[in-house]
């Protein structure tokens, strides 16, 4: 299978984050270079499976749902 970056950040708490994020609507995630230092030019990337990649890309440019 094959997996494609849909966001890619510096923090690895953000990564985390983005990863809960899609997990929680069922998108499958991997975590890439999830070991790279905090401030890393590297950066932590975060990818879904290459047919979800159009989806996930959509629900991350849409806003956080409000907290209850």
């Amino acid at each position: 299978m094959d997996f494609i970056t849909v966001a890619k950040v510096l923090n690895p708490a953000e990564a985390e984050l983005i990863r809960s994020r899609l997990e929680a609507n069922d998108f499958l995630v991997n975590i890439k270079n999830e070991d790279a230092a905090f401030g890393s030019l590297e950066g932590v990337e975060v990818q879904v499976a290459e047919d979800q990649a159009e989806s996930a890309r959509a629900l991350l440019q849409s806003p956080d749902p409000p907290s209850p």
